[in-house]
Formats: C-alpha cells, structure tokens, sequence
C-alpha cells in the first residue's frame, strides 16, 4: 500500500509540474494569451503596409509567443497575397514571425484566381467575413486598418 501511494504521488507531481518544465517551448497559437485578426479588404497597398506594420507592432510589443496574430484578406485586399503583389516581401517575413496570413476562397473563386496565383504557404479560408466572425467568437480582437 505505501508503495502505491508514492506511486500515485509521484505520478501527481509529474503531471502538475509537466506545464512548468515546458514553460520556454513555443506556445501554440491558440494557447497564447492575446490574439488578433486583421481584416485587409481593401485594394490599396498602403492599407496592406498598414496591416503588416500594425500586427508587427503587437508582435514585437507583446511578444511573438504571446500573441496569435491572424490577417485574413478578401474583397479587393485579395491582391496583397498575389505572386505579384508589392507587399509579397512582407507577407512572406509575417508568415516567417509566426502570423497567419489566410486568403478568401470566395473572392479567389469570384476573380476567377487559383491558387497557383497566390504567394506560397499562405492559407485558406472559404469565406473571410465568416473567418472574422469565428475568431472574434474565439476572443481574438478584430483590427481593420
């Protein structure tokens, strides 16, 4: 009997001490304690600046493993995740930081665009409203700039 009693001690202890020991690994995105979406929706590369310099910001205030930054593009911000968009550069370095850059498959399907005319590894979503609508219910706060 005392023998098994250290052994569901022992046991309790490793399980309580487990997080603590893993406190330096990278916190997943949806265990972060901030988390922010960015809608880009418009077709203006400065607006596209903005957003990429804006979740920056939170990143480099808060953080990169403390906050889940998002940025879904739809309507005519589609253009910014374009093989040939002039803020492709800096979607590739967000990405690169750790952000999410997920585009509309409705606008891709509407403006007659693949995938192939899209900046590698970014994601995809069926519908950026309804994108934005789901993280604001999961608690991340929604930035249009």
């Amino acid at each position: 009997m005392n023998a098994r009693r250290k052994l569901i001690l022992s046991t309790l202890s490793l399980l309580l001490l487990a997080p603590m020991l893993g406190a330096n690994a990278q916190t997943a995105p949806a265990e972060r304690p901030h988390k922010v979406v960015l809608q880009v929706s418009d077709a203006d590369p400065a607006k596209w600046n903005l957003a990429l310099n804006n979740a920056r910001n939170v990143q480099q205030d808060l953080g990169s493993d403390k906050v889940a930054i998002e940025i879904v593009a739809y309507g005519p911000g589609i253009g910014m995740l374009k093989l040939e968009s002039v803020a492709g550069a800096r979607v590739s370095e967000a990405m690169a930081s750790g952000m999410s850059v997920v585009a509309c498959e409705n606008t891709m399907r509407n403006q007659k665009i693949t995938r192939d005319d899209m900046l590698p590894k970014i994601g995809y979503v069926g519908a950026g409203v309804v994108q934005l609508m789901a993280r604001q219910k999961e608690g991340y706060a929604y930035i249009r700039p």
